[in-house]
């Protein structure tokens, strides 16, 4: 089963109800917050299924219709029309979200977004509203995007995003003007991480990239949506501006730089199960969240089921300190690991959003 990773987000028990209003108990295979997709296992057979469709060939205009429970009224209908595709928030979400103007509200979320023939297109997000209510923008995960989540939550446990180091900004008609582009397109990279797959293939600062695997770049968020669907095994071909001239780069996407996880069985601890994958911060992340000179390593996944959840440390935290030790690569927080007591709680020191915090873990 699929629904919203903030749907079961920190929930001790998950029950599910059918539309015969039996009631079976939930098992969370994986969640990833980033694209904000869930997937759930219940014990039996001959459940009720929903055809699934294809969102990569919606159009704007077309027809859609949602189905949830907005503010506790089960099975409500609520239809419209695709107002626009692959729509990004920030580096926080990795999906290109489906808006539309159907009406969603409160307990939505999780609910089917469905095309004219009754096939899922979409699974409904969120809305943008400055009240909390429906105000005419809504936004469903790409059911494309939601079954790639789900097959990697469901074979490997995780998601595996793949990196490249570049830092993206969209072009205006000045842009464009000043670089000689014929109209407003592309990505113009800022920055270029060091010792990143984009830095070993040539990119640099100031490259303009107008078509990547053979896919024309109109904004920045079009390169994003394509690497966030990609593999970090996949092989890539970029069409770039530099210096007025056009040519083709080629190279090979990675990993996130060491990328590694605290998870259940780490090797120094195995009666530790925190639930963290932890990468180090690459030197411009750590130019960008110093705060009062102090580094650390970024939490970039936080399983729910995990003792980290549950103490209140989310994706995105920068860890500085643990258990009364200086955090500055994932090597230190591996062994500040080895010492922790068989029960207690130990402090975290971390930044989130530029604010110091401290986060007492709980280790049962």
């Amino acid at each position: 089963m699929l629904t919203n990773h903030h749907v079961i987000a920190g929930a001790d028990k998950i029950t599910v109800t059918l539309n015969d209003r039996t009631e079976l108990d939930a098992t969370l295979v994986g969640s990833d917050e980033r694209s904000d997709v869930a997937v759930l296992k219940v014990e039996g057979s001959q459940f009720p299924a929903l055809p699934i469709g294809d969102s990569s060939g919606l159009k704007v205009g077309e027809p859609v219709l949602a189905i949830g429970s907005p503010f506790g009224f089960d099975y409500s209908a609520s239809a419209g029309i695709v107002s626009a595709k692959s729509r990004s928030f920030s580096r926080e979400t990795s999906v290109p979200f489906i808006q539309t103007d159907v009406a969603l509200n409160p307990g939505n979320s999780g609910g089917p977004l469905f095309n004219q023939r009754g096939e899922v297109i979409g699974i409904n997000s969120r809305i943008f509203s400055g009240t909390g209510g429906y105000m005419g923008l809504s936004f469903s995960i790409p059911i494309d995007a939601a079954m790639d989540i789900y097959e990697q939550l469901k074979n490997d446990g995780e998601v595996a995003r793949a990196y490249l180091g570049i830092y993206p900004q969209d072009i205006d008609r000045n842009l464009a003007e000043a670089y000689n582009l014929e109209r407003p397109q592309g990505a113009l990279l800022t920055r270029v991480s060091p010792d990143s797959p984009a830095q070993k293939s040539g990119l640099k600062p100031g490259d303009i990239i107008l078509q990547y695997n053979d896919v024309q770049i109109m904004e920045a968020s079009d390169l994003l949506n394509l690497l966030n669907r990609a593999r970090p095994s996949d092989s890539f071909r970029a069409r770039i501006q530099r210096n007025g001239k056009q040519m083709v780069i080629n190279g090979k996407l990675a990993y996130a730089p060491n990328d590694v996880r605290a998870q259940s069985g780490d090797e120094q601890n195995d009666d530790v199960q925190l639930g963290l994958r932890l990468r180090d911060l690459t030197t411009d992340e750590q130019a960008e969240i110093a705060v009062d000179n102090k580094t650390g390593i970024l939490v970039t996944t936080v399983d729910p089921t995990g003792l980290a959840a549950r103490s209140g440390i989310l994706a995105g935290d920068v860890i500085t300190n643990f258990h009364q030790k200086p955090i500055e690569t994932v090597a230190d927080f591996s062994g500040a690991i080895s010492s922790l007591p068989k029960k207690g709680v130990v402090t975290i020191e971390v930044i989130r959003q530029g604010i110091p915090a401290i986060i007492g873990l709980r280790i049962e």
